[in-house]
């Protein structure tokens, strides 16, 4: 280890659907949270590890905060992203352009708890219709906090994140590495792979997608030269089942192939993958189901 090494854990957060589980797919170089279009994939706190000659960054890619906590899903979601905050270095929060809504007020409210560093990464630059509009525009985000540093930057095309990293690393305290140096998430391969499945439902499906759809590894078997892995697909109502299997089951069996197919890329295998689709009724409003799903209060 150098002398000078800076180590510590850097929270992703903001509204949902901002770009934070892009940004740190393109920091790492690989993909370890499923993105889609749809606002709320993120479930759970996934931790992203890099680690350089001078530095091991810790990233915690977060559920994005939102007002609604109607369901216990909506809940277990906020409180896990708010929990985090409490336990960083240093906090990147990604907003969409220069657009504001409710929810960025009430990531920024959360944020004036926090003790520390907080820095702007103001996403999808790549997007702006009116370039002439960005720089007044970050001056007037530099007004509603006091930012350690704001910075503009496109999470799918790559524009900035040198500099973003930079930035992140000159705020994180001189300290001897957490992880070893080949490892890039805290998570298991059964996690990765149930993720995987579901990121495949949430972009096949799109606006049929149900919210009350979670993915459950219930067997993950290896052999010499392939992976046997069962995945139970839960949902709430009848009608949902019918949506994830499609006509002739079309849809499970176009996801069941472009998981397998991402999972073998992740686990360097081949992959025997089989889902099902059972009913669970009304799982996510349920505290006790969604612990029994992989929900737990730590995570």
């Amino acid at each position: 280890m150098s002398a000078g090494f800076r180590c510590g854990y850097i929270a992703l957060v903001g509204r949902p659907n901002v770009g934070k589980s892009t940004l740190l797919n393109r920091i790492l170089g690989q993909k370890i949270s499923i993105t889609s279009r749809r606002p709320q994939t993120t479930r759970h706190r996934v931790l992203g590890i890099k680690t350089q000659p001078h530095a091991q960054l810790i990233y915690v890619d977060t559920p994005g905060i939102h007002d609604f906590n109607g369901r216990a899903m909506n809940r277990y979601m906020n409180r896990t992203a708010s929990s985090v905050l409490a336990d960083v270095d240093v906090v990147v929060f990604l907003v969409e352009g220069l657009r504001w809504t409710a929810d960025d007020e009430l990531v920024l409210k959360k944020l004036a708890q926090t003790g520390s560093p907080v820095i702007l990464a103001v996403n999808k630059i790549d997007v702006l219709e009116k370039r002439e509009a960005l720089l007044p525009g970050l001056q007037a985000l530099a007004e509603k906090f006091p930012f350690s540093e704001i910075i503009p930057v496109s999470a799918r095309k790559g524009d900035n994140i040198a500099a973003l990293e930079s930035c992140i690393e000159a705020l994180l305290p001189e300290a001897p590495p957490l992880f070893p140096e080949d490892q890039v998430t805290d998570r298991s391969v059964r996690f990765l792979a149930a993720e995987l499945v579901r990121e495949k439902l949430f972009r096949k499906l799109g606006r049929e997608l149900p919210y009350g759809l979670t993915v459950q590894i219930e067997e993950y078997r290896s052999e010499p030269g392939i992976t046997h892995i069962h995945a139970l697909i839960w949902v709430e109502r009848d009608s949902q089942k019918n949506i994830v299997i499609g006509k002739g089951g079309r849809v499970l069996k176009e996801v069941g192939t472009e998981a397998r197919q991402d999972i073998e890329d992740l686990i360097g295998s081949k992959v025997n993958l089989k889902l099902w689709v059972k009913i669970k009724e009304g799982w996510a409003d349920d505290e006790r189901a969604l612990q029994s799903l992989g929900y737990t209060r730590d995570d």
